[in-house]
Parts: structure tokens; sequence; C-alpha cells
């Protein structure tokens, strides 16, 4: 008789290639009559409002169209690591092994999708990065597709609108972590290009921040503009510690890229954020009847929460899935669904959309936006846009 061998996850083990072939037979060929993804998102601590936002955009885009799939059930697995890159790991392992899901999904910061990256090209899984940004997340994974954005896609437009609008002197404030990084280098790179100065470089510590000493270097410092790039989630302690240092009444302006008026705490952060310029992906408020039917249904379906970014980043990580699952003809074999994802062409709530068959990034518009008031709620108002960017560290 033959044997099917089984294994357990010990603490802390790394998944490897030979484990993966003593899983049950089929267990990663589509076998099981459910088609099964694994969202892994920070659902508490200091990135809940990313997980938040994706499990919501989630399952709105399941309510709108079905649970069944090229004959196959759609289970949507949903699970906490609380942003700590370990848990993630651990969870990505328990849900390859013991769910034997199809796609793995989520990852709310970049060191959360680093850690999991190996285990989908072990397991030739599809995973999709709906949120976190650093641009060299898809070169840790073949299996890694990007629904979101990456920071430098997003940056290098605020770099050049900045010293045409009066901005010669910035000083840049960034979370210490890889986004971050990418937005400080990026940033500084094209504004010096375009003739600015960067007169001092600032990282905050991501755990537990406190902005308010640098802020207060700041301004001593005198800049024309602040450049702010912050995960989301923590845009409204900078706004609200850059009013209260004083910083816009001594004539220092803030831009920064959108995370940090991030449409999920924009209204919380009071006319002190008024006029504050960004360059983003995706606006609430952005002018397209697919964009006013998103957000209507959103909100709706989650007692009048906002969507912000990180919730078209959900929704659209969902319509790949959906499609290279029809793509396939509900097959859902990891190597098949991945290859379906490449080169997908969308109508997105933020625009079009196209994934590049090559690096498997995300080609969109960015748009500049002021934040304006709009029927007593505030708003990132969009007054431009460089349509069909791709992520500049993958175009060198």
């Amino acid at each position: 008789m033959q044997k099917r061998q089984f294994f357990t996850l010990t603490a802390g083990a790394a998944l490897t290639a030979a484990a993966l072939l003593s899983a049950p037979l089929g267990a990663f060929a589509g076998a099981p009559e459910s088609f099964k993804i694994g969202l892994i998102l920070p659902m508490t601590g200091q990135a809940a409002s990313t997980g938040r936002q994706i499990e919501a955009a989630a399952k709105l885009y399941m309510a709108q169209n079905g649970s069944t799939v090229a004959g196959r059930k759609v289970e949507l697995i949903i699970k906490d690591d609380t942003g700590l890159p370990d848990v993630t790991k651990r969870i990505a392992q328990e849900l390859l092994v013991n769910e034997h899901v199809n796609v793995l999904a989520g990852f709310g910061l970049t060191p959360l999708a680093l850690a999991t990256a190996p285990l989908a090209t072990q397991s030739k899984t599809p995973m999709v990065v709906m949120a976190a940004a650093t641009s060299s997340i898809t070169e840790a994974s073949p299996f890694v597709v990007r629904a979101g954005f990456t920071v430098p896609q997003v940056t290098i437009s605020m770099a050049d609108w900045a010293p045409k609008n009066g901005i010669k002197r910035v000083i840049t404030l960034v979370s210490d972590y890889g986004p971050g990084l990418d937005g400080e280098k990026y940033f500084k790179e094209r504004f010096t290009f375009n003739g600015g100065q960067v007169v001092d470089s600032l990282r905050v510590p991501l755990r537990n921040p406190d902005f308010a000493p640098f802020l207060q270097k700041v301004r001593d410092e005198k800049p024309d503009a602040l450049f702010v790039f912050v995960p989301s989630g923590n845009g409204a302690a900078v706004m609200k510690q850059f009013l209260e240092r004083g910083l816009d009444k001594a004539g220092i302006k803030m831009i920064g890229t959108g995370d940090v008026t991030d449409d999920d705490q924009l209204n919380g952060m009071g006319d002190g954020a008024l006029g504050v310029v960004t360059s983003h992906h995706y606006s609430a408020d952005h002018n397209s009847p697919a964009n006013k039917k998103f957000v209507e249904a959103f909100k709706k379906a989650n007692d009048n929460m906002r969507p912000n970014f990180m919730a078209v980043g959900g929704y659209d990580g969902m319509r790949l899935i959906y499609e290279s699952l029809k793509a396939t003809s509900g097959k859902g074999d990891g190597p098949a669904l991945l290859a379906a994802m490449k080169g997908q062409i969308f109508e997105s709530p933020r625009g079009p959309v196209f994934i590049d068959a090559q690096n498997r990034e995300v080609v969109q518009n960015v748009y500049l936006r002021k934040v304006e008031k709009k029927n007593g709620e505030l708003y990132n108002v969009e007054f431009d846009v460089i349509k069909d960017v791709r992520d500049p560290a993958k175009t060198r």
C-alpha cells in the first residue's frame, strides 16, 4: 500500500522544498474542491488600519463578484500577523502546509512580505502584495505580483513638481525601513537633478515613532518644505505634531506621498491639513465612474468608512486572483495562476492599471493632489496626472 507522508510544523521551522514535497498528494495542485486565498494582514498593532482597509475591500470584491469562480468555491482565510515578520512567516507556513492555500495575499509592511517571499518560491505559490511598497519586493521571489504601488513610483512626481512651484530647499523625513529609504533616495535624486537642494535627511524609527524632536530640528533649519513618507496609519500623528510645533506658521510647507494624508485619517486631521500637496496613485475623490461606484459600495458595507489606497490595493489584488482563476479554467495551479496574472490590463477605481509581465510590477497613473474641503469634508483633490508611471527602480 502506498504511504502518504504527513508532516507537522515545529515552531520557527523553515518551510523547505523537501517538506513541501511531502505534503498530502495533490495539496498544491488544486485538488481540494475549494480555492483558498490566505490573506495575511496586520489586524492589530501599529498597522491595524491597513489590515482593516484591505480586509474590507477583499470582502467587498467577493460580495460583488460571487464566491464561485470557474466552478471553484473561493474561500478567504484571514490571519492577523500583528505586523511582525516572524509571525507572518509562521502563518504563511501554516497556510501552505495545513490549509493548502492556492494564493498568499495581503502583506501590510515590507518586512512582512520579505519574510514570506522564500516560501512562495519554494511552494510555487503566487503571492499578491496588496500593500507593502518597497521596490525590491518583486525581486525577492519570481512568484510575487504587485497589486498596490511602489514608493519610488509615487515619489518622483513630487520631486518634479516641488522645484517648479517655488520649493528649493527641502528636508526629508521618512520612517526608517525599506519604503522610507526608497522615498528618501528617489526624492533626493530627482529633486537634486531638478535643481533643488536637500539640506537634511531625517529617519524616524518605525516602531513607536516620536516625530517631535525631528520636527523641532526641521523648524530650526527653516527649509522651504518638509517632504514626508510614513506608513499608512501614521500620517495623523505627523500632521498633529507638525502643527503643534508651529511649522506651518513658520512658513514651512508639508509635501509628501499620499500616505501622509491618508483618506482613512484625513478628516480627523482637521483644517491644518488644508493645502498639503502630495503625489499618489489613489484618492477617494478620484473622479471616475468606477471609483464613485467603489467608494459608495465600500462606505455602505463598512459603516461609512472611507476607502484609502490600501483598500484599492486589496480590491484590485482580489481582481487579479479572480481573473487568473478564470483564465486557468479553475485549475488553480500556482505557475499557471502566476502566468495569468502577468499582463492583466483593467480599469481600477484608481484609473487604468497594467501588470508588467516582465517584472510583475503595477504600471499606473500617479496624481498630484491638494487637500481641500468639499461638502464639509477633507479630500485629496487631484489637479494633475502623470500617466502610465512605472517603478523607476526597474527602468534603470
